[in-house]
């Protein structure tokens, strides 16, 4: 495991850095559960933060939050077709009650889509019962053969949204709102300058008819899939028979949508904004905002502690044990708590303390009396400074291709690329087995040219990387 000073310089290997950043902070640990890991405090902690901060977004939005039983049958898993084809791979099957076979397959629920179909049917039978808004947080298992801390594993934490609407315009509506409550949330507490867009009919969600995706691109360059949403139309609503007697006082299929994202967001945040140094938390999901080392045991110190921690109105802790300031300090940096206050008493002769910013490691010195709203208004500046310092970032590894020929030239650099696209699969198809790039999105942008890789009237415009 890495220690305090072990952690490997992230120029040098992104992946090993990566790890080391999550052991070194205790966000997971290792168990003999293969391709599982245990959350630790730290790490379950960021968790608690997202999901109260985004659960509270879901819920201004008039969804209510419920829980699905954990198995399928598998008879109700196969009722769509198209749709378990696409886990078909990744479903984990029980086939053992206790001592006794099963007569009946239960699949561990990848995804919900089926249960939440199941119950519609049963609870939707007039146009005064739609649209139903719900969500759930949960586990989810998939068999990953390849699994890393947060980005992929067996068992996943996560919410998912599922809802059913009288219209089809309701629905795509819902769709592309819910896609929104997730990029206003990735972007403004997070600090993540996400792209947004629709997956291609090869990268869509099984069973969608329209999936939508948030791409963040870490500071390497390559992508991870932040967060989804979906539209179904009504071919599960179909398959399920579930109806409802309209105002016109005839039966129809209501539309469906879902959306979810997971713990995959804070292996995003750690491979965004985080250093050699460990974690670089934005302050809007840190758990701990603030840590007050003491130098001494003084009572001026106490003191002057407890004066600027009673005014404020954030999380903090007081660090009293018996580590070294040094150990101390570099913890605090290790855990990535946003502002660490050191008060001494050679500060205090001057009536200050210091204040040093985790994100920069800038150290600034503050009057008592004034601390807390120095405090508070920093970690407003330290949320901003991240975000666009991520979005510099981002930007300084986006690239644009008119052709095949400068798309080549551009496919081994870090980032993404855009280009013009016909939408042919064909051409899609190409570029991942000449290059190992992927399709992110179609963005809301006009075709201005031919297709890059085919020469054909370009349809739309199309962004290709890397992803996790």
């Amino acid at each position: 495991m890495a220690t305090l000073d072990k952690i490997t310089p992230r120029d040098v290997d992104f992946a090993k850095w990566y790890t080391d950043v999550c052991l070194t902070a205790k966000l997971v640990s290792y168990s003999n559960t293969k391709g599982s890991m245990i959350m630790c405090p730290n790490g379950y902690a960021i968790w608690e933060e997202i999901q109260n901060n985004l659960n509270q977004r879901i819920k201004m939005t008039n969804h209510e939050n419920v829980q699905m039983p954990l198995f399928i049958p598998e008879s109700l898993l196969n009722i769509e077709k198209e749709h378990v084809k696409g886990f078909a791979p990744e479903v984990a099957w029980i086939t053992y009650g206790g001592e006794e076979k099963l007569d009946e397959r239960l699949c561990v629920r990848p995804t919900s889509e089926v249960l939440f179909c199941e119950h519609f049917k049963n609870i939707i039978k007039s146009y005064r019962d739609l649209p139903k808004l719900y969500n759930q947080w949960c586990t989810i298992v998939r068999w990953e053969k390849s699994t890393r801390p947060f980005l992929r594993s067996r068992e996943i934490l996560w919410q998912e949204g599922h809802t059913m609407h009288s219209s089809e315009q309701e629905a795509k509506e819902e769709t592309l709102r819910m896609l929104k409550v997730y990029e206003d949330f990735q972007r403004n507490d997070l600090a993540l300058p996400v792209i947004v867009g629709r997956k291609t009919e090869k990268e869509k969600f099984a069973g969608a008819l329209e999936t939508y995706t948030i791409e963040a691109m870490m500071y390497d360059g390559v992508a991870l899939q932040n967060g989804t949403s979906h539209y179904f139309g009504n071919h599960f609503a179909k398959a399920f028979d579930i109806k409802f007697l309209d105002k016109d006082n005839t039966y129809k299929n209501p539309y469906q949508t879902s959306w979810g994202s997971s713990t995959r967001m804070i292996g995003a945040v750690i491979m965004t904004h985080s250093d050699d140094n460990g974690l670089v938390l934005p302050p809007k999901i840190a758990p701990t905002k603030v840590i007050f080392i003491p130098i001494s045991n003084d009572d001026e110190i106490k003191n002057a502690i407890n004066k600027i921690s009673d005014k404020l109105k954030v999380t903090y802790k007081i660090d009293v044990s018996d580590k070294s300031p040094g150990y101390k300090f570099a913890e605090a940096e290790v855990l990535g708590i946003p502002i660490r206050v050191e008060v001494g008493m050679r500060d205090l002769k001057n009536n200050e303390v210091t204040l040093v910013r985790r994100d920069t490691l800038e150290k600034i010195k503050v009057n008592v009396d004034l601390a807390s709203d120095k405090i508070e208004e920093l970690l407003d500046t330290i949320q901003k400074d991240m975000y666009n310092r991520a979005l510099k970032r981002r930007n300084s590894m986006l690239y644009e291709a008119k052709n095949y020929e400068e798309f080549k030239s551009l496919a081994l650099k870090p980032g993404f690329i855009k280009i013009n696209w016909c939408e042919n699969e064909a051409c899609e198809e190409k570029i991942k087995n000449d290059f190992g790039l992927k399709s992110r999105c179609i963005i809301d942008e006009k075709s201005d040219g031919n297709c890059a890789i085919c020469g054909k009237k370009g349809k739309v415009k199309i962004y290709f990387g890397k992803q996790y």
